[in-house]
This record gives C-alpha cells, structure tokens and sequence, in this order.
C-alpha cells in the first residue's frame, strides 16, 4: 500500500471489522513490509504521511476503495483523495492488488501498531526479525599476518646480531691491541679500518638476507593466491543511473519491495522494469535516465543490469533461508547498501568468510517450531546459544552438493 493517506484529525469513521487477531495482524506486518513500508510508516512521516489512527480518518469501505484504486478516486471528484493528491503529488500510489481481506489484515497491523505506541513497534520489529542485539558478523581478513610478523621479527634479529658482532668485534680489537709480540699478519688485522662493506659480504649477512627476501617473495605469492576470484569494491558502471542512496536511504524504500525473491527464493532476483514503473508512471518522468525504462517497456526488451555480486557455480546459496529464515540484514551482507550512490561489493564472498559467520551467528530459533527439538538438545550440554555452525552449518554438503 504505496498510498498517500493525509493526515488529520477528522474522525470519519471508527474502522469497524478490522480483525484484531494475533493471525492477521502477522498477516497484516508481512502485507505492510511488502507493499506499504516504502513510503509509510506507521507512527513517522515518510514519503507519504504517518498511518497513525488512519482507520479513524476513513472509514474501511473508503479506505478500501481508495487502496485499491487511488487514481479513479481522485478522478471522480472525491474531495479527500483530491486533498492527498494535492498535498503530496506528483506521487501518486499505483493501484493495489490488494484483497478487502488483505487490506483488512493490514489495517489490524496498523492498528496494533498505533496502539502500542513507536517504542513498542520498535522492540516488535527487532523481536519479529531475530536480530535484536545481534552484530553483524566479522568476516576474515585474507591477509598473511604470520608471514609480517616473521619477517619483522627476522629484521629485528639481524639487526641485533650485527649490533653483537660490531660489539664483539671491537671488544676483541681493544683486547689484541694491548697483547706484546703480535707478528705482522696479525698487527695488520688489529690495525685495519672499519668497513661496511665487509659486513655486506659477509656470509651471515648475505644468508639472513636471502631468507628475509625468499619470505617476502612468500608473502606476496600466497596474498595474490588468496585474492583470486575476490572482488571486494567491485562497482561496475551500470546501463542505468540507479541511486541506492537516494531510493533506499533518503526515501527508505524496502529493499524487498523491489527484490521481491529475496524471503522466497535461492535469489533475491533484480527488479523487473514493472516495478520501477509503480513510482515512475508519474514521478520524473521526463528524467533521461527514467527514459531508459520507458524504452525498455515499449520494445519489450530487459534492462541490461550487471551482476555485481556473483558467486561461484560450484556454491549453493539461498537468500531466503538466510534472510525469512535466519532474519539476516541485507546489509550483513552488502554493508550500507543506503549510503551507496554507485552499488559495490562489500563482503569478501569467500568460503572462509561464509565459515567465519557461520561459527559466530546465532541460530534464530525463536518462534520456529522447526527448532525447538534441536535447542533442547542443545542447551541439554552447552551454556552457550546455538550456533549455526552447531546445526551443520560447517558441513562441505550444507554449500557444496
């Protein structure tokens, strides 16, 4: 419900029938999520106003015809809608497929929410997500810290051994100098200047050298072999302008909305140019870049994205098992994907990355069924909360199959 509802203090109607069971108020949250959250929210303006008490400001035969058909309301004269559409065009909402059972579960959500205040909505958030207090998870560094820290440490042990032996040497010198009845080859050793360049060519030199060079040629041979195939910071140039900065930051819009795969689906997809459309049939629509979607319309051709995120064949991932499921951020992830003007890749992608989470992410166990067994057992012998590397989740056949 991408809909402008203006905000007021008239009451018109008290929103008689709108269910207040726990079913479809769950119902409701999923409807509002999917369709509304882009521009709504309940208890804050966004794009369009605050739904707060909307129930009240029209009364449900009303606000039904209104989701599901906004522009043949406006245009029929209805002064209401013609006073939201004044008040907030050029956006308009696209109609709603909508059923009047669906728009009732998601006025039973706004309800709730409305009642309990934003503090209460808030913790249900958090609470329906799974990820209240959880932090996002650190991926691994590839990086051959071992080999940094044996070459400085090399370092510093020659450069302590060449200190010794200068020490020592000139010890040694003061000692013979003082000695009676040195012959010649032996008064001419003692008597000799100091020279560095003896110290170059030196055997214990040139062999600490040799080792430090063989360990730095080792580093940089096992960082390049650990870098292939990782596009960390990867931000092609894409056929079409699209900010992620200006759509999912400054206007907030769900990132579900236009991936819609990503709580059904292996892949979170990219979003067909329909649905670009829902908001660009009357916003900007003389922009250059938005002509572009219009001419991918009208010769019935894809919008030619490029892929940034791009895993390899041989490994298994599925989006909505992570995210429907295991209530993961998208932004775990791909990072503050609503501060990027240009979208990049962000996580490292690597097996070693995913493993990393895997041993540290808590499984989001509450309220699924589908669990309870395996947390028994679990806090049968552990203190510790369930991992999901304790549910298999390090197991070669979990990606590999």
């Amino acid at each position: 419900m991408c809909g402008l509802l203006l905000a007021s203090t008239t009451v018109f109607g008290q929103g008689d029938g709108i269910p207040t069971d726990e079913a479809s108020i769950s119902a409701g949250m999923e409807l509002f999520d999917g369709n509304c959250s882009s521009c709504h929210q309940v208890h804050e303006k966004g794009v369009g106003p605050a739904l707060k008490n909307v129930y009240d400001r029209r009364d449900v035969k009303w606000l039904t015809k209104f989701i599901k058909h906004p522009g043949k309301t406006i245009e029929s004269g209805d002064a209401y809608a013609t006073a939201l559409y004044d008040k907030f065009k050029p956006t308009i909402m696209p109609n709603q497929d909508l059923s009047d059972e669906e728009i009732l579960q998601v006025l039973a959500y706004v309800k709730d929410v409305t009642v309990k205040g934003p503090a209460k909505q808030a913790t249900a958030a958090a609470d329906a997500s799974g990820t209240e207090g959880a932090a996002a998870p650190q991926g691994m560094v590839v990086s051959s810290n071992l080999l940094v820290g044996v070459i400085i440490g090399l370092l510093v042990l020659l450069g302590i051994v060449l200190i010794v032996l200068v020490v020592l040497a000139n010890v040694l010198t003061q000692y013979l100098r003082q000695q009676k009845g040195l012959d010649e080859e032996d008064e001419t050793y003692i008597n000799a200047k100091f020279s560095f360049a003896s110290i170059f060519k030196s055997q214990v030199f040139i062999g600490m050298s040799s080792f430090v060079f063989i360990m730095i040629v080792a580093k940089v041979t096992i960082d390049s072999l650990f870098a292939v195939g990782v596009q960390q910071g990867y931000a092609p140039d894409q056929p079409i302008q699209f900010s992620h900065k200006l759509h999912a930051g400054y206007y907030e819009i769900d990132c579900k909305y236009c991936h819609t795969g990503v709580e059904k689906s292996k892949n979170a997809n990219i979003p067909s140019a329909n649905i670009c459309m829902n908001c660009h049939n009357s916003i900007r629509q003389n922009s250059p870049e938005i002509q572009k979607i219009y001419s991918a319309i009208e010769n019935d051709e894809p919008i030619q994205w490029v892929r940034v995120h791009n895993l390899p064949d041989l490994a298994y991932f599925n989006h909505s098992q992570h995210v429907k499921v295991g209530g993961v951020e998208c932004q775990t992830c791909h990072g503050e994907i609503e501060k990027m003007e240009v979208v990049q890749q962000h996580s490292l992608l690597t097996m070693g990355w995913c493993i990393d989470c895997h041993r540290k992410t808590d499984v989001n166990a509450k309220g699924n069924a589908y669990y309870d067994k395996m947390v028994e057992m679990h806090d049968a012998t552990s203190k510790e909360p369930m991992k999901v590397k304790d549910i298999g989740g390090l197991e070669c056949a979990k990606c590999h199959y």
